[in-house]
């Protein structure tokens, strides 16, 4: 067994077991399963970064020009950027969200081909680590957006029916459900807009154009101006709770499809066959 298979194991036993004891915080309300979950999860960044830095001494380029690489990268992101607002706000129900989705993103790698090829030469450049860094810790902060939108949408479903599930008293406060939503956005907008903008500087460096409206630039542009609308309605027009949390819904939606829809189902320059070199 490979020391990347070992590793990668270890990383989806440590956030799978920090779900489980997110969600026994959650539904049990004892503290000590929430504070270990946070080490546990803390561990298992830390192991995937390690994998991360032996994959990239073995092929010499960022870990992320494959779906299983891509998903992986994007499950560490999600976990880093959980713990930063864990600092802030210590919400076990957003933890059991994003560990949750780690798991699923990381068992979505698993099972994707894991051929480490060589980055196409006249991709390899320093632009790459750089817009993928961004890209990604953008993606990671509008999935936190959206946990916390689906939240407010069930809280206030709750709440109008007058029906309360056990769920309802999990979940953190309609104001605080905005607040991470608007934080998260605020963090996101700024990170997928560098992500844009470097693209483009790579783009130019190695096609000679900084945009050809290929598929992804495409639908990344379009999902950048759901997001600016709205950065733009909550600072200008104040929106807030409901609308907002549909916003951020629709645009994670995007998001995954310019994510994965893109790559999986149309041809481009961004697919990973042409990071690759390969014919697509």
């Amino acid at each position: 067994m490979s020391i990347h298979i070992i590793l990668f194991k270890t990383v989806l036993i440590c956030y799978l077991t920090a779900t489980v004891l997110y969600l026994l915080h959650v539904v049990a309300r004892k503290e000590k399963p929430g504070r270990l979950a946070r080490w546990v999860l803390l561990a298992g960044a830390i192991v995937q970064l390690i994998a991360f830095i032996t994959q990239f001494i073995q092929v010499g380029h960022t870990p992320v020009t494959n779906l299983h690489e891509s998903l992986s990268f994007f499950a560490w992101c999600l976990v880093v950027f959980f713990l930063f607002f864990d600092l802030r706000y210590r919400l076990s129900v957003m933890g059991a969200f994003s560990s949750a989705l780690a798991v699923v993103t990381m068992l979505g790698s698993g099972i994707a081909p894991k051929t480490a090829e060589p980055l196409s030469p006249m991709l390899n450049s320093w632009w790459f680590p750089v817009h993928v860094s961004f890209a990604f810790l953008g993606n990671a902060a509008f999935a936190l957006a959206f946990g916390a939108g689906v939240m407010y949408l069930l809280q206030d479903r709750m709440l109008k029916s007058k029906h309360f599930s056990a769920l309802y008293y999990r979940l953190p406060s309609l104001d605080t459900l905005d607040n991470i939503n608007y934080r998260a956005l605020s963090f996101g907008f700024p990170l997928m807009t560098l992500g844009i903008i470097t693209g483009a500087a790579w783009a130019e460096s190695v096609w000679g154009t900084y945009w050809s409206w290929d598929p992804k630039e495409t639908w990344a542009l379009m999902t950048w101006f759901v997001y600016a609308a709205l950065l733009h309605g909550r600072m200008s027009i104040g929106w807030r709770g409901r609308r907002a949390a549909i916003f951020a819904i629709i645009g994670f939606f995007c998001l995954v499809f310019t994510f994965l829809g893109v790559n999986l189902l149309l041809s481009g320059q961004h697919t990973f066959d042409a990071l690759m070199g390969k014919p697509y």
